[in-house]
C-alpha cells in the first residue's frame, strides 16, 4: 500500500562544501529519524572508510563526523508516495528546493547522489557540479568494496576544494 512519505531536514553547516543527496529516506530511517538507519546500508560505513575510520553507534557523533568534513546531508524529494523502501516505487514526488539550501551554504559546489533515482528526483542544480554514485542501499546488490571505490571521488572533492 503506498503511503505519502516526507524527508528530513537538510544536515548541513554555512561551511559544507559537498551535498550528497539520497532519494527518500527508507521505511527504517523514518521511523529511526535518522539519515541511513537501516543496519544493512552501507553509507555510513563507507563514509567512515574513506578517512579510515570506523562509524560509532550513535548518530550525533556520525553527523558530526560528516559536518566536520563539510558533507551535507539531504534528500532529493521531500515528499513523495511510496509502497515499502523501494526507489522504484516512488511516485508524485516534491523535490526539495537545492537552490534554498545553497544560499544558506555558499562554498556547496559538489553534489553526489545517492543513487540513480537521487539523480532522477533531483531538481537541476546548475550551480554545482554533480556525480551519480552507487547506491549505499542493501537493495544496490554491489559490492561494498566497489562502492566504496566509487564512493573515493567524495573525499577527493573535498580535498581539492
Amino acid at each position: 500500500m503506498e503511503e505519502w512519505c516526507a524527508s528530513f531536514s537538510p544536515v548541513f553547516t554555512p561551511e559544507c562544501r559537498v551535498l550528497v543527496l539520497g532519494s527518500m529516506p527508507g521505511a527504517a530511517s523514518l521511523r529511526a529519524g535518522a539519515y541511513y538507519a537501516h543496519p544493512r546500508n552501507a553509507f555510513w560505513p563507507i563514509l567512515f572508510a574513506l578517512w579510515g575510520e570506523t562509524p560509532p553507534a550513535d548518530y550525533p557523533s556520525r553527523l558530526a563526523f560528516a559536518l566536520e568534513r563539510g558533507v551535507a546531508l539531504w534528500d532529493a524529494a521531500r515528499l513523495c508516495r511510496r509502497a515499502g523502501s523501494e526507489d522504484a516505487s516512488i511516485r508524485d514526488a516534491v523535490p526539495n528546493d537545492l537552490s534554498a539550501l545553497r544560499a544558506q551554504c555558499p562554498r556547496l559546489n559538489r553534489i553526489f547522489y545517492n543513487g540513480q533515482a537521487a539523480a532522477r528526483l533531483a531538481m537541476p542544480a546548475p550551480w554545482a557540479r554533480c556525480t551519480t554514485l552507487p547506491s549505499t542501499s542493501p537493495a544496490h546488490a554491489v559490492h561494498f568494496d566497489r562502492k566504496l571505490a566509487a564512493w573515493r571521488a567524495l573525499r577527493e572533492a573535498l580535498e581539492q576544494g
